[in-house]
C-alpha cells in the first residue's frame, strides 16, 4: 500500500478513536502507520492519549511516566486540503 502522505502534511482522521481530529503528520512508520500531532486536544482526550512508564536512565534520571505519540493506520487518514503544504 503506497501512502500519498508526507511528513508535515495536514491530515484529518476519518475513523477510530481519534475520529474527527485534525493534525500534522510527524512521521511515517513502516507497515502503513503514521504518527500524528494533534495540537487542539481537549483535556479529556489528552488523558486518553496515554502514557508509558520508563526506567531510570541518564536521559530521564527519575524515570516515571512520559506522553505517548498518537499512531494511526494510514487508511484512517485523509489529506486535509486547507492545511496542505505548498
Amino acid at each position: 500500500m503506497s501512502a500519498k502522505l508526507k511528513k508535515g502534511d495536514g491530515v484529518y482522521v476519518l475513523s477510530g478513536k481519534w475520529r474527527g481530529e485534525e493534525g500534522t503528520l510527524v512521521t511515517m512508520i513502516p507497515k502503513d502507520r503514521a504518527v500524528i500531532e494533534i495540537p487542539s486536544l481537549s483535556p479529556q482526550k489528552q488523558e486518553e492519549k496515554g502514557r508509558r512508564t520508563v526506567k531510570k536512565s541518564q536521559a530521564n534520571p527519575k524515570g516515571g511516566l512520559v506522553e505517548r505519540a498518537i499512531s494511526v493506520h494510514v487508511s484512517n487518514l485523509a489529506l486535509n486540503k486547507k492545511n496542505e503544504k505548498k
